[in-house]
């Protein structure tokens, strides 16, 4: 940059500051050595006083006194002057190199406590005051700046005498560690190393679990809500349209819609005993076929009620009934529009055929049940509660697995299409055995129903004379008899022969003590089942018996008496 100028010796006006010296040119510098101002001591010249954002009081206002560089001596007389005045901040001039002046040091405020709070101040005051002696603070040197780098250093001057007392260090690092954000009671300034900030990993830590937390439990309860409640929006299930409620005839459903309309259920009350039960419309006439021991509290003076299956009631009247097979029929007046339900043919059932029970089980009206056919002309006995025997009912059923309880005694048993094939009678129960079903056992899958067709005959005796007449052989059997087989008896009743004299048996050569092991070619293993096998034909019916006297079997045709029911 120099390159064709005078390279001869310049003039400095200007050099770097340092900490306890003043910058002058090396003329100046001896002539100040050489001539001192008269009177004085030491030379120094006053800056402009720093403005500082803390107003301060009088006193401390007084007792600062920052020494500027020394007042530069008057020119001699004849030497070359330069053309401006030295520049005190010694800023070099344009055009000439040299570093750039370092900035002054920063200024940070000093906090001014409450009026009349003392305040000690490590530094004493320059005119002897003792620090923090007054109010309102006491007197703070300045922070000593920290030293800059000098990459151009320059010869240190000799300094006049007068200039060697020590001036005041600028302000210590203390103004540096200001922290205006730190907690309320804290002092202002530290001294040693400035304050390191607290790391904020822990706080951050913190603050992410719990935010997990809440946005865990806010997602669990949202769950929960939604799981309990089918979502947040309401719920609409997708369902079929309604349809015509047609079925096939032949269905459970088709078969109970047909034969309901003609099924009801009777009250029965006399004699301080009551019940329920189960019955069906034979004709228009208002008769109704259904189970003895269903109507046989009213005894002669009771109450009938009947219920059809639309909830019309009316009272009933007996028409007739018979203990040995059970049935009775009832009658009521003045209904119009009833409905009969068609009679089938017991003789056409298979085992296995599907089946529909119909009744009011514990008083539970039009009640539908459906089953198969489990077995034919199964031999029971029912009833016997009066212990004279004259309540027992042999029955020749149809065994069913259709349920039924309680309430369904008298009810129809249907076949597919709703023709009646039996008579609902007895159930077998786990706690009691066989008997009627009037007890109050629960099914089982054991039903037993009586055969239409024998139902059919005794219906139309009673109805036509209102008894019913029994097929009978005219011998006495020995109940007690265990062996294989029917044995007829030693004595009848009262002493009387166990044959009867000019009945059907001695008319066929039957005698006391020989045992009837088939009839028609099926066996027979007991005197019940005897008695069944017999009450399932007609009076006047011939039948073919085989017959074991003295260790020799004997067969024998035999035709049917008849004797009047009870």
């Amino acid at each position: 940059m120099d390159d064709g100028k005078p390279t001869g010796p310049k003039a400095k006006w200007w050099s770097r500051p340092s900490a306890g010296r003043t910058a002058h040119s090396e003329p100046e510098a001896q002539a100040s050595a050489a001539a001192p101002v008269p009177g004085e001591t030491e030379v120094t010249a006053e800056l402009p006083p720093v403005q500082s954002p803390v107003a301060l009081p009088r006193d401390a206002e007084t007792a600062v006194d920052p020494v500027l560089p020394a007042a530069q001596p008057a020119p001699e007389q004849g030497r070359p002057q330069p053309l401006h005045e030295p520049d005190p901040y010694s800023t070099p001039p344009y055009g000439g190199p040299g570093p750039w002046a370092p900035a002054p040091p920063v200024q940070r405020p000093i906090p001014t406590p409450a009026h009349g709070t003392p305040v000690p101040s490590p530094y004493p005051a320059p005119n002897g005051t003792p620090a923090g002696g007054g109010t309102g603070g006491g007197y703070v040197p300045p922070p000593t700046a920290p030293s800059l780098p000098q990459p151009h250093a320059q010869p240190q001057l000799p300094l006049p005498q007068q200039q060697s007392q020590e001036r005041p260090q600028p302000l210590s690092s203390l103004w540096l560690q200001y922290d205006p954000w730190s907690a309320p009671g804290q002092p202002l300034t530290h001294s040693g190393e400035p304050v390191r900030r607290k790391r904020r990993r822990g706080s951050l830590l913190v603050g992410a679990v719990l935010l997990a937390l809440v946005a865990g439990g806010i997602g669990g309860g949202t769950g929960a809500y939604i799981e309990r409640n089918g979502g947040i929006t309401s719920v609409e299930l997708p369902q079929s349209v309604k349809d015509d409620g047609k079925r096939a005839p032949d269905s459970v459903a088709g078969i109970a819609a047909s034969a309901l309309p003609s099924v009801v259920t009777l009250h029965v009350s006399g004699g301080g005993e009551q019940g329920t039960g189960t019955g069906f419309v034979l004709d228009q006439q208002g008769h109704i076929l259904t189970n003895n021991h269903v109507v046989d509290p009213a005894g002669s003076s009771g109450e009938i009620s009947v219920t059809f299956s639309g909830g019309e009631s009316a009272k009933a009247t007996l028409v007739g009934k018979d203990s040995g097979y059970d049935l009775a029929v009832v009658k009521v007046s003045g209904v119009t529009g009833l409905k009969p339900l068609p009679l089938g043919n017991s003789e056409n059932v298979q085992v296995g055929d599907p089946v529909v029970a119909i009744g009011a089980p514990f008083d539970l009206q039009n009640t539908v049940t459906a089953g198969i056919i489990s077995a034919k002309e199964r031999p029971i006995t029912a009833g016997g509660e009066k212990g004279d025997g004259s309540d027992v009912s042999y029955v020749d059923a149809l065994q069913t697995d259709a349920p039924i309880n309680p309430g369904n005694s008298g009810g129809p048993l249907v076949d597919t299409k709703a023709r009646v094939i039996g008579i609902n009678s007895a159930i077998r129960a786990a706690d009691s055995g066989t008997g009627t079903e009037g007890g109050q056992a629960g099914s089982i899958g054991l039903g037993f129903a009586i055969p239409i067709n024998q139902g059919k005959r005794v219906a139309e005796e009673l109805i036509n004379t209102g008894k019913a007449t029994h097929p009978v052989i005219g011998v006495s059997l020995d109940m007690k008899y265990t062996g294989d087989g029917a044995r007829v008896g030693d004595k009848g009743k009262d002493g009387s022969p166990a044959v009867s004299r000019s009945g059907p048996g001695a008319k066929a050569g039957i005698r006391a003590g020989d045992v009837i092991t088939k009839i028609d070619g099926q066996r027979v293993h007991s005197g019940e089942e005897l008695i069944v096998k017999i009450r399932a034909h007609r009076p006047g019916d011939r039948l073919e018996l085989t017959v074991v006297r003295a260790g020799r079997e004997r067969k024998m045709t035999l035709t049917l008496g008849s004797a009047s029911g009870t």
